[in-house]
């Protein structure tokens, strides 16, 4: 899959995984998001290995971060979403979601999928709605995986 890379302001918006700051992703997304807590490095390494990534950058620092996890056919999850709080405010999460919605490779997918708590009004500006019919979905959900011991 070709790289994806969009330049702004001293801003970077690239797909290139070999420029990721797993480190700092992990760091944010295990002390600081709130949905993953206490994520294991070694998980966020690989849910980035097997993810559409989604890196945004200010002068060579990782400043927020996004993946999809999708089919390149059918279907999409957007997750892991964030923008560092000292450079929230600068309409850089809507550059960010403008990349993801417009990746060449994620077009004409019949559903798209993410859970928030917190940006409902970011996402509802790309046509994400609530959930028509929650009766029918279902979930496996473990919010304390990361808190036990692997064996």
């Amino acid at each position: 899959m070709e790289i994806v890379e969009k330049s702004f302001d001293g801003f970077l918006i690239t797909t290139d995984k070999s420029k990721l700051d797993i480190a700092a992703i992990h760091h944010f997304l295990s002390k600081y998001a709130g949905w993953s807590d206490n994520i294991p490095y070694e998980k966020v390494k690989t849910s980035i290995d097997n993810s559409l990534n989604f890196g945004l950058f200010h002068s060579g620092k990782q400043i927020g971060f996004a993946r999809v996890i999708t089919d390149f056919s059918t279907i999409a999850y957007l997750g892991d979403v964030y923008v560092l709080d000292e450079y929230q405010g600068h309409g850089l999460s809507k550059k960010l979601m403008d990349c993801i919605m417009t990746h060449p490779n994620l077009q004409g997918l019949r559903r798209w999928i993410l859970l928030t708590s917190t940006a409902d009004w970011l996402y509802e500006k790309y046509g994400f709605i609530k959930v028509l019919k929650p009766e029918i979905y279902m979930e496996l959900f473990d919010p304390e995986v990361y808190a036990k011991k692997e064996a």
